[in-house]
């Protein structure tokens, strides 16, 4: 499997199994940093960088489980693969209900702990770059004035200038010249590039809503 950077942050009470799996990723080098309990490592957390969050459900404190569900409350991103013994799979697939990347059963192979991770660390990147294009659209969108929006929501429908000056109650020119604005802002040259522009804005905060919606 092709080989994505970023760190991997493992948070596991057992001080053998930490030594192995950062032993394991040091060797694929992989960047490590590992926590004893949660509250250690949501006090160095922060959610900026490409990563993969590998939990234990069973540790003192806050267990992987109530970690899981802090970090999506807060709005990380960060994909979780969940370490569940037999005894925990039903709450390893609730976590994965809940927004969790995988749970893998002990025992579990080596090859596919790497996989996983890698997957996880390639899905966090596209996550990032989607979400800066939609950011991209949105800040683009926020330049236009109220009246600017109104006409763009006329344009994309196939209206003429003249037809949206007469629904509007204002004059060709003042349509003419709030489109031409709106396009600059926009950074679109046609109406073709405008409609494709708001589509995929639509799209993009469809998803976002869907995504932070409850289940």
């Amino acid at each position: 499997m092709e080989r994505t950077d970023g760190t991997v942050y493992v948070v596991d009470d057992d001080p053998a199994i930490r030594t192995a799996m950062s032993r394991l990723l040091e060797e694929v080098q992989l960047p490590v940093r590992e926590f004893a309990d949660a509250q250690s490592f949501l006090d160095e957390f922060t959610g900026s960088e490409i990563c993969c969050i590998i939990l234990d459900i069973r540790m003192p404190g806050m267990s992987g489980i109530e970690l899981q569900k802090k970090l999506v409350a807060d709005g990380h991103d960060s994909p979780v693969i969940i370490v569940s013994g037999h005894g925990d799979i039903p709450m390893a697939v609730d976590a994965v209900q809940r927004g969790a990347f995988d749970f893998l059963e002990k025992p579990f192979s080596v090859q596919t702990l790497l996989d996983r991770i890698q997957q996880a660390l390639a899905h966090h990147r596209l996550v990032r770059a989607r979400d800066g294009r939609r950011r991209d659209l949105e800040v683009r969108y926020q330049k236009l004035t109220p009246r600017e929006c109104e006409v763009i929501d006329h344009v994309i429908t196939g209206k003429t200038n003249k037809q949206i000056a007469f629904e509007l109650g204002v004059s060709s020119q003042a349509i003419d010249a709030r489109r031409a604005n709106a396009m600059r802002k926009l950074s679109c040259d046609n109406i073709p590039q405008v409609t494709e522009f708001m589509l995929r804005l639509r799209n993009s905060v469809t998803q976002r809503e869907e995504r932070s919606s409850p289940s």
